[in-house]
């Protein structure tokens, strides 16, 4: 079993996000025994929390549910996960600065390394934004966790250049 988690601030707008657009499309590729999905977030400010209603809104019409309640992120997450995947070079940073001393298998990737058709270098919070920032959020979390199943899947090499 593949075990991913992604991070962003506070668990409750991107990542919980990229856990139900990539639970979804793990789900349809009938790969759900084989890839698990959860979410964290760097700070614990809204710890049991579901995510944001105007991202739960936005995710549903699209045909995800986005389920999951917030957490922060945990030590025991390093030697847990086998993919870290974190929403802007904040979170990114920050993760990397938490890795343990100790021996991990945990790889911590930026979610926008997996786009193939966005040229963005992070997932924006659309939380103090209005329509359009949580319709951007899924326009990339759709595209990077699709070309992140692929790259899971072996047919695409995140290193390689986009195409557009």
């Amino acid at each position: 079993m593949t075990k991913l988690l992604f991070v962003c601030l506070g668990n409750i707008c991107r990542s919980p996000t990229a856990e139900g657009v990539m639970a979804a499309l793990v789900k349809r590729a009938g790969k759900s025994k084989e890839i698990h999905c959860d979410s964290a977030g760097t700070g614990g400010w809204h710890e049991g929390e579901h995510a944001d209603a105007r991202m739960h809104n936005h995710a549903h019409r699209r045909g995800y549910e986005l389920t999951s309640r917030s957490r922060p992120l945990r030590a025991s997450d390093f030697a847990e996960f086998d993919l870290i995947l974190t929403m802007d070079e904040r979170n990114f940073r920050d993760v990397k600065s938490r890795i343990p001393q100790t021996p991990h298998h945990t790889q911590v990737r930026r979610m926008t390394d997996f786009c193939r058709e966005h040229f963005e270098q992070e997932v924006p919070d659309p939380y103090y934004g209005g329509d359009q920032g949580f319709e951007q959020v899924l326009d990339l979390l759709e595209d990077a966790c699709s070309g992140l199943l692929d790259h899971l899947e072996g047919r695409y090499d995140p290193g390689s250049p986009k195409q557009n």
